[in-house]
């Protein structure tokens, strides 16, 4: 593996010799919450990514069973628009899940062309069980931090997100009715 020294990365311009982007030059840029971020993400995906191994799975299978569990009868169409990946990505994870005997696929009663998606048994405890892992760290992290404390993470990443998303989605997806904290 390659050795990085991160020495100076900050001073260096690009190859290009281009470093003005916008944020670069119009405000000191966020290394900290950057790099925090990142090595959170890391850790919080990496309980699950390690279990998920297992399986011959990895972090799209996840996305997809979490959403498929969440919201059953997602249609195919939705479930794209939530992840934001295209037809070939979700195709490939999609039919292993469903070779697997993880998700089941229903054509729609209204419209036959729709495919609604729903977990099984079987996709409903991995799941669990990948969520139980994430609660864990989630809940080792706000332990010591007062209820005013939670919502303001809570509202800082929500502010992460994009202002329509997911709201827009699960809103057309579901008027509004979406599952939250259960």
């Amino acid at each position: 593996m390659t050795d990085i020294n991160f020495s100076g990365m900050a001073a260096k311009p690009d190859s290009q010799g281009d470093d003005q982007t916008p944020a670069a030059g119009s405000r000191d840029l966020r290394w900290d919450i950057i790099e925090l971020l990142f090595f959170a993400y890391r850790d919080f995906v990496g309980d699950a990514d390690q279990e998920l191994e297992a399986f011959g799975f990895g972090r799209a299978h996840h996305r997809v069973i979490h959403f498929v569990t969440r919201y059953p009868g997602l249609k195919v169409a939705d479930l794209l628009d939530v992840l934001r990946i295209t037809k070939q990505s979700l195709g490939r994870v999609l039919k292993q899940l469903l070779d697997e005997g993880y998700i089941v696929q229903k054509t729609g009663n209204n419209d036959r062309r729709q495919r609604l998606l729903y977990a099984t048994p079987k996709g409903e405890a991995l799941v669990g069980k990948l969520a139980g892992l994430q609660t864990d760290r989630i809940n080792r992290a706000i332990a010591g931090i007062d209820p005013a404390g939670v919502e303001t993470v809570r509202q800082f990443l929500r502010a992460m997100i994009d202002r329509d998303d997911p709201d827009k989605v699960l809103e057309a997806i579901f008027g509004g009715g979406r599952k939250t904290r259960e």
